[in-house]
C-alpha cells in the first residue's frame, strides 16, 4: 500500500527567515504524521512537518503535558508567521494522550527522553496503534536502533530520524538505518527529510551514529579542559567558533543540547568505546545539582530567562 502524501504549500518569506531551508512546492510529506513526545524536540519535528503540509498528531503523558506541547508548536508556529512564513490552518495540529490517534499517519517519530526503556516503551505503543505499511521512527541521538528495532514486530518499516536542536533553524537531520530496514524506507525517509527543508546523511546504525559520536567528543575535550583551568568557557569557545569556523562552540553548545542529555549520550558511548567517552565530574556535578544548560537558565554559561 502506497502512504498517503500531500504536496507541500509555497510559503512566502522563507529567503529571509532564519528556519533552515525553503521547502520547494514539488516536495512531499505524509498527509499525517505522528510524534509521540511534545518537548522541545517533539515540538520542533511537529512545526516542521506541519510547514510542509502535513496534518500532526502530537501524543503526551497527560492532559497538561498535551497542552504544553500545543502551546510550544503554536509559539513556533507564530514566530515563523512573523518571519513571513505560511502557516497551517489551526487544526492541522491536534494534540492528546491517546496513542490511537496515529492510526492513520504513514510516519511516526518517537520523541521523548533519551533512555532506552522510556523508547522502547514508546516505541511499542507507536506500533500498536499505526497500520502496518506506517514508517515508525526514532529521533534517539545515541542509543542503537538495531536494539530498539528488536522488540519490535516490523522492524523492517523501523529507522532513527535524528533531529538536531533547535529543530526549526538546524538543517539537518541523520537517517539511521537498522540491519532490519528495507531500503525503501531509506529512500522514502530520506525523501521526507528533504520535503521538510532539512539536509539528510544516511549513516548506519552505530554507537552516538554520526553526529553524536563527533560532537561529544569534542564537547567532553572542552568540559575537561574547563574544569583543568586550561580557559574559560568563553574563550575555549571562541577558539573553536574562530579558529575552526564553528558556528557555536562545544561548550554554549552543551548547554543549549542540554548537560542531562550530552551525559546521557556519553553514557551511551561509554558503554560501547570504553574510557574516551567516560564523563569529566564536572559534567556530572552540575547535573547532579540541575544545571542542565539553557532550560534551566544556568549550565556552562548563565542564560536568561527569555
Amino acid at each position: 500500500m502506497t502512504l498517503p502524501e500531500t504536496t507541500s504549500p509555497s510559503r512566502a518569506g522563507t529567503a529571509a527567515a532564519p528556519d533552515s531551508t525553503a521547502v520547494e512546492a514539488t516536495a512531499s510529506v505524509p498527509a499525517v504524521v505522528g510524534v509521540l513526545g511534545g518537548g522541545r524536540m517533539g515540538a520542533g519535528i511537529a512545526h516542521a512537518f506541519l510547514l510542509a503540509g502535513a496534518r500532526v498528531h502530537v501524543v503526551e503523558r497527560d492532559g497538561a503535558a498535551a497542552a504544553q506541547a500545543r502551546e510550544r508548536v503554536e509559539t513556533a508556529l507564530a514566530r515563523s508567521a512573523e518571519r513571513g512564513t505560511r502557516i497551517p490552518d489551526a487544526d492541522s495540529l491536534t494534540t492528546g494522550v491517546d496513542s490511537e490517534a496515529f492510526a492513520e499517519a504513514g510516519l511516526v517519530i518517537e520523541a521523548v527522553p533519551e533512555d532506552r526503556d522510556l523508547k522502547l516503551d514508546a516505541l511499542t505503543r507507536i506500533e500498536e496503534a499505526v497500520q502496518g505499511d506506517a514508517v515508525v521512527a526514532s529521533n534517539t541521538s545515541s542509543i542503537s536502533i538495531d536494539a530498539l528495532a528488536a522488540s519490535l514486530a516490523r522492524p523492517d518499516r523501523f529507522l532513527g530520524l535524528h533531529f538536531f536542536n533547535p529543530v526549526p533553524a538546524s538543517g539537518l537531520v541523520e537517517v539511521v538505518t537498522g540491519d532490519a530496514t528495507t531500503a525503501a524506507v531509506v529512500t522514502r525517509a530520506t525523501q521526507w527529510v528533504e520535503a521538510i527543508g532539512k539536509t539528510a546523511v544516511v549513516v548506519r546504525d552505530a554507537p552516538g551514529f554520526a553526529s553524536s559520536r563527533l560532537g561529544v567528543a569534542l564537547g567532553l575535550e572542552a568540559i575537561r579542559m574547563l574544569e583543568e583551568g586550561v580557559a574559560t568557557a568563553h574563550d575555549i569557545d571562541t577558539a573553536m567558533e574562530l579558529g575552526y569556523r564553528h558556528p557555536m562552540g562545544p561548550l554554549r553548545t552543551t548547554d543549549i543540547v542540554g548537560l542531562d542529555v550530552r551525559l546521557g549520550i556519553a553514557e551511551e558511548l561509554e558503554r560501547a568505546f570504553g574510557v574516551r567517552f567516560t564523563p569529566p565530574a564536572l559534567l556530572r556535578d552540575l547535573v547532579a545539582q540541575g544545571h542542565l544548560g539553557r532550560k534551566t537558565g544556568r549550565g556552562f554559561y548563565e542564560w536568561s530567562a527569555s
